[in-house]
């Protein structure tokens, strides 16, 4: 049990978490008391630790189990079911105002695609509350495949084509009125691709980018003007939204851009 004269020394604060489900993420290793506090406060059934810096096209989690043994929950947001295991997929508590955002700004006359689609964080909140035609949901990493497959079950959603497999070898062309690039370091590396995908009257890229913020209003745009008239088709307008810091500097940013065939 916690030691509660930890809670009236000023040396004792407690830990930052993360709730998923019934999982808490930390970010630290903690120590008994730590532990035992979280446990009594959250009700949780799993303390992980959670390595933030993820390399990898597959963007595999690293953890350790600091309490109990289970690592698949599911977790409620935005009125929306998320089942995840999170040893083996991420996820990003600091994107759930932008996950509610872009929800209920696609339309029925619309198809989506989404070129990074993970467990369906973008996917599920825009079918349900959007309700396109259909969305393609993209996605190269056969956990995260699997789990949107399931998500797409368990939120009742019939719009949705999960693809398992390397977006750059998705097949259809021109068909997307609309596009969500939710993925940062190397996005802009993908940007042919979308406009390829994109509806050959245009359409809109929502494009994540991560980006020193003395250049955030202008790198992210110039990226976006270059690959668009080098695949036939100007950029309208556009609007960039601030997510989140990612680094001392750093910006997580997203352009809502909207692009016309020239």
């Amino acid at each position: 049990m916690l030691n509660y004269n930890l809670r009236e020394n000023m040396e004792f604060k407690t830990p930052k978490y993360q709730k998923i489900g019934d999982i808490l993420i930390v970010k630290k290793n903690l120590n008994d008391n730590e532990i035992n506090y979280l446990v009594e406060k959250t009700k949780c059934k799993t303390i992980v630790k959670y390595n933030t810096h993820i390399t990898g096209d597959l963007r595999t989690p690293k953890i350790k189990l600091l309490y109990g043994t289970k690592t698949e929950t599911i977790h409620k947001e935005h009125g929306c079911l998320f089942k995840i295991d999170v040893s083996k997929v991420m996820w990003s508590m600091g994107n759930l105002e932008e996950r509610k955002r872009i929800s209920t700004l696609s339309n029925s006359n619309e198809i989506v695609v989404d070129m990074f689609a993970g467990i369906g964080y973008f996917t599920i909140p825009i079918a349900k509350y959007s309700n396109p035609k259909m969305i393609y949901a993209l996605e190269l990493n056969p956990d995260s495949y699997h789990h949107l497959s399931e998500n797409i079950k368990l939120n009742k959603i019939e719009n949705v084509t999960p693809i398992l497999g390397d977006n750059r070898d998705f097949s259809l062309k021109n068909i997307a009125n609309r596009i969500s690039m939710g993925y940062v370091l190397k996005t802009h590396k993908f940007l042919d691709k979308a406009f390829e995908i994109l509806h050959e009257n245009g359409g809109v890229i929502h494009y994540h980018e991560t980006v020193h913020e003395k250049i955030l209003e202008s790198r992210p745009i110039e990226r976006l003007k270059y690959h668009a008239e080098k695949n036939g088709y100007k950029l309208d307008k556009y609007k960039i939204n601030k997510i989140k810091k990612y680094a001392p500097g750093i910006w997580h940013v997203v352009v809502d851009a909207e692009f016309l065939k020239i």
